[in-house]
């Protein structure tokens, strides 16, 4: 009893298309009504086939013309009907589909935004996009490209199989049964191909769209390190998956809507062989059966559409799965993600404005003690940490790409989940305080954190939303901007490129730089400041950084050694250890990976 309890309410038992569905918010009078419409627009199109065909066959025989009337003008009506009520069908279904759409976009970024960080921080940015992009409007055609077709068909099959048979039993029985076959059994054929089929497209879809944004996203450093023709043969290759597998369902697509063709003849046949001997008997009007045997044509035109409808139904249900994946995997709600964060895959900014305790309650510490960071599923990347961070004290981390040094920034900053070890704000564990808490007293910004493409003023504006003019500026000038500033056209109205394409990369590091110094927050976790700037001026930025500040604590992860004397200390990370820990000058002496990577630095300086 309790197995199937559970099985009754464990949400991943459930259908994830339906559970997608029920995302959009979409109702069932919402998708009734445009199934009325739909059916009232193809039932004006069989309608107007009969009495056509009632017309001419009783036109052949003479009649006087007012018997006719009646007939010429039910024609002129249904031709009519059909357009208006199709019109009205497609506004609705299109105004539901994309409302649902609007909707299902908004869930996913509200459960985002309310979840583990770390479920947004695995997937790449292009995936992401992919995600809320692309696969939210594939789920939102299920109801314009799937749900309606098949309410209309089977409402308008069920129909005119009735008028039919009423009109003659035999051509409406072999009706019913020829629109089965054309309205179940070669969907179902079609559904069947395509399904692994749209499973492997829909994965090469996203690996497509996550390598192209990786192109244009990075096309100036890809190509300095020459990586162009790889991720251009990555991209070809996924290309020529979607192909395959487009090629792979093209056959059972074409019997598919072959068996559907053969359907309808048969129907014609079946009504033709019965009807015209009853006819000679003297069983069925001459008339009655030029209804009987052309209805068909018209009534097979709402089982055309169901094949495309089930492929249809089978990309809604891969891109259901993609997502509905990553909103599970940010489920387990982290109470360290701080609300109002701002960020994309890897934005770790936060909003955090000024609030009046901070003037009743002193500043909190940040205390680790132990730590094991590491992302869920792999290996901890730093183990054994210890460090307290508070205000008026600065920290650097240090250490060669690859130790981990930005995985233990997002753990501190409580973007990712602490695998081991005690993490403290305060007296208090990190992963129980509310998110307000945590957005009051840290803010932490990675070194691709995202730029928007509106004006360097609101861009600013994403750490705090009442940042002033003299404010921005001021944060500009702090970071080393304000000659950038003063070379705009249009200064803080000026408009930056999705990005920050159209500004350099030194420049758009200094630009984050300055939004996270904005935030009123107590204490400053940095990745990477000087990242694409010259050796000099990311020393500056560093030094500056570091320099003691009475109202802030500032933790900056670092590959450059020459500015970290001005820290108050400096911990060294190497394979996956704190390997050393102390003043700068201090690690000179006694750290040997410390003192051989500021001996490089002296030799072989960083170029922008």
């Amino acid at each position: 009893m309790s197995a199937q309890t559970s099985t009754r309410t464990n949400p991943a038992a459930r259908s994830t298309l339906v559970r997608a569905v029920r995302l959009t918010g979409v109702k069932p009078t919402q998708v009734a009504a445009s199934v009325s419409l739909g059916t009232l627009a193809l039932g004006c199109a069989v309608a107007l086939g009969g009495v056509s065909a009632w017309l001419i066959a009783r036109a052949s025989q003479q009649p006087v013309a007012a018997a006719l009337t009646v007939a010429a003008t039910g024609v002129r009506a249904f031709g009519l009907g059909r357009g208006v009520f199709r019109y009205l069908e497609r506004l609705v279904s299109h105004n539901t589909a994309l409302g649902g759409m609007t909707t299902l976009r908004t869930q996913v970024y509200a459960r985002l935004a309310e979840g583990a960080p770390e479920a947004v921080l695995r997937v790449r940015r292009g995936d992401l996009l992919a995600r809320v992009g692309a696969d939210v409007d594939e789920v939102g055609y299920l109801v314009v490209r799937a749900l309606v077709p098949l309410g209309v068909a089977i409402t308008l099959g069920v129909g005119t199989s009735v008028v039919v048979a009423i009109l003659w039993l035999p051509a409406g029985v072999a009706l019913a049964v020829c629109l089965l076959v054309a309205g179940w059994v070669a969907p179902m054929l079609t559904a069947m191909s395509v399904r692994r089929a749209e499973q492997r497209a829909s994965a090469a879809r996203a690996r497509m769209n996550a390598i192209a944004l990786g192109m244009l996203d990075d096309a100036g450093p890809m190509t300095v390190a020459g990586r162009t023709g790889t991720e251009t043969t990555r991209l070809k290759d996924a290309d020529d998956d979607i192909a395959r597998a487009v090629d792979a369902s093209a056959l059972s697509a074409a019997l598919a809507s072959g068996l559907g063709l053969l359907a309808q003849a048969a129907a014609v046949v079946v009504a033709l062989v019965t009807g015209v001997p009853a006819v000679q008997q003297g069983i069925l009007a001459p008339t009655t059966l030029a209804v009987v045997v052309l209805t068909p044509l018209a009534a097979f035109e709402a089982t055309q559409a169901l094949p495309n409808a089930a492929i249809q139904l089978q990309r809604s249900r891969a891109a259901a799965a993609r997502i509905l994946t990553l909103l599970d995997s940010a489920a387990v709600v982290s109470p360290t993600a701080p609300r109002g964060t701002t960020q994309g895959a890897t934005d770790a900014t936060t909003d955090a404005g000024p609030d009046e305790d901070d003037q009743t309650h002193p500043a909190p510490s940040l205390r680790a003690t132990g730590l094991v960071c590491g992302w869920t599923g792999r290996d901890p990347a730093v183990t054994g940490v210890d460090l307290e961070l508070a205000v008026g004290r600065t920290l650097a981390v240090a250490g060669p790409s690859g130790a981990g040094k930005t995985t233990l920034l997002l753990t501190l900053a409580g973007l990712l989940p602490v695998r081991d070890g005690d993490l403290r704000l305060g007296d208090d564990d990190l992963a129980a305080l509310d998110r307000a808490d945590v957005v009051r007293a840290v803010v932490a910004t990675t070194e691709d954190a995202h730029v928007f493409g509106t004006t360097v003023l609101e861009n600013l504006r994403v750490a705090r939303g009442d940042v002033t003019a003299d404010e921005a500026r001021s944060a500009l000038a702090d970071v080393g901007l304000a000659p950038w500033l003063a070379s705009l056209p249009d200064g803080l109205d000026t408009l930056l490129g999705p990005d920050a394409r159209t500004v350099s990369g030194g420049e758009r590091r200094r630009l984050l730089l300055a939004r996270a110094l904005l935030v009123h927050a107590p204490l400053l976790l940095v990745d990477e400041p000087g990242e694409h700037l010259d050796p000099a001026s990311a020393d500056h930025v560093i030094t500056d950084l570091l320099t003691a500040r009475a109202d802030r604590g500032v933790l900056v992860v670092t590959h450059r050694i020459t500015p970290l004397a001005a820290a108050d200390e400096v911990l060294w990370i190497e394979h996956g250890t704190v390997a050393a820990r102390g003043h700068h000058d201090d690690l000179l002496a006694t750290a040997p990976g410390y003192a051989a990577a500021a001996r490089r630095e002296l030799v072989e300086p960083e170029e922008d």
